[in-house]
């Protein structure tokens, strides 16, 4: 049996247990997790027990995050770490260049050399804050066509906010194995050790480092109890471990660099936890969309499934927005999203089909690709799009050939290098708004 085909074995017959934000307690061996209490003198199984704390001891019970790991060796057994190169991952503060206010959009990576894993298949394109300060974020890509064999890899500086395009994952971390397929997002906490296996020849897609705080479910406000992404839907592994006595690789991004160490085990070897630090994955598709059906089109922000807040209520370090299937009624009304300037930087990607504001195809805006809209720059329907718009007759309209999403943040987000000179920049990415000339009839 191939490596895919013992990974999609595995990927198939995953459980999981329910719930965003909860407090999960899971035991791969019965007995192992320890009652009554979070460090007995000798816990259960001659197992060791450890905190991993996503917070601050002291933040407020709403803001706390932390598990209790149950595993056969401490994570402290291990040599020391040694600095390696970082390949195509880059960290904030961005300084190589300077802040762009073009509109710029990306075609999808080229196609990865034999042999790249997804960590050595990340790719940076941008990003804002401090990472040492905790502040901001940071938008990546990956192209992979191996799985990781091996090593583990972990991050420091934020969590992971993972959004596949094309190929599934069979994500392989300390608190369990979680599936994420294209249409799903999976979530990975900072300094949560994982595994990424491939469960088809190649995968693709998009990755979110938050630095700050960590993602929530935004705030429902006037809408009330119910809609936009349930907790309910968010799934979380359940435990299971390696006990292997073999060389592992583990490679952890501190600080904005990697380093790596050698143990003689494999760290995924917690057989027991509870807490509410955690891995999840989302089907995006279990959005529930909350719209207009009246008139006018409603603002983006009514589709964010997550948001990592700042200290200015409304104002995120970044939001992650999807734009998933959905029924378009508005009357009298522009349906696709209208002409703005932001004082928010976005960065949008496509997960398949096409979005309603952009045209496809070659030289469009295609599924792995990807366009970036700092603050106050002005965009919005294409020609194409506005001319379509304009004259077509207004039935209710099922939007239901495409998912895509955005990262929007506070600040700007400034390009790599090498995302500013790549071969898959669309140079002439302005050109899609020419022809929209005066129809003003006084």
């Amino acid at each position: 049996m191939s490596g895919i085909e013992q990974a999609r074995k595995t990927a198939e017959g995953l459980g999981y247990s329910a719930g965003f934000g909860n407090q999960h307690s899971s035991e791969a061996v019965p007995g192992a997790l320890p009652h009554g209490r979070n460090s007995p003198q000798r816990a259960p199984l001659g197992l060791y027990a450890e905190q991993l704390s996503g917070s601050a001891f002291t933040e407020p019970r709403v803001h706390n995050h932390r598990s209790w790991l149950y595993r056969i060796r401490p994570s402290a057994v291990h040599p020391p770490f040694v600095r390696i190169g970082n390949g195509g991952i880059r960290t904030a503060p961005f300084t190589e260049s300077v802040p762009d206010p073009n509109r710029l959009r990306w075609d999808p990576l080229p196609e990865p050399a034999a042999g790249t894993d997804f960590l050595a298949g990340l790719w940076t394109l941008g990003g804002n804050g401090d990472a040492t300060q905790r502040t901001g974020m940071a938008v990546h890509l990956y192209h992979a066509d191996s799985s990781m064999t091996d090593r583990v890899f972990s991050d420091a500086d934020g969590e992971l906010l993972i959004v596949p395009e094309r190929g599934g994952l069979l994500l392989r971390t300390e608190l369990g194995l979680l599936r994420a397929e294209p249409g799903h997002v999976a979530l990975i906490p900072r300094g949560v050790r994982f595994r990424v296996e491939l469960l088809d020849a190649t995968a693709r897609g998009y990755v979110c480092e938050n630095y700050g705080r960590p993602f929530t479910l935004p705030d429902l406000g006037p809408i009330g109890a119910n809609g936009l992404a349930n907790a309910r839907d968010f799934l979380a592994p359940v435990a299971a471990y390696e006990d292997d006595d073999r060389p592992v690789e583990v490679v952890n991004k501190f600080c904005g660099n990697l380093w790596s160490a050698t143990y003689d085990h494999s760290p995924l070897d917690v057989v027991a936890w509870h807490g509410n630090h955690t891995p999840y994955v989302y089907d995006l598709h279990r959005f529930n969309v909350i719209g207009s059906i009246s008139y006018d089109h409603p603002d983006p922000s009514i589709f964010t499934v997550l948001t990592s807040p700042s200290d200015t209520p409304g104002l995120a370090g970044v939001d992650f927005v999807v734009f998933a299937p959905r029924w378009l009624v508005g009357e009298d009304t522009f349906r696709p999203p209208y002409f703005h300037r932001n004082v928010m930087s976005e960065y949008m990607g496509l997960i398949e089909g096409a979005y309603d504001a952009k045209t496809a195809g070659k030289g469009g805006f295609v599924p792995g690709g990807g366009s970036l809209h700092n603050m106050m720059s002005a965009h919005g329907p294409d020609r194409e799009t506005f001319d379509r718009a304009s004259e077509t007759e207004l039935k209710p309209q099922k939007i239901d050939d495409g998912l895509a999403f955005m990262f929007e943040t506070r600040w700007p987000v400034t390009a790599t290098r090498q995302a500013a000179t790549a071969g898959h920049l669309q140079r002439g990415y302005d050109d899609v708004w020419q022809g929209l000339s005066s129809n003003f009839r006084p």
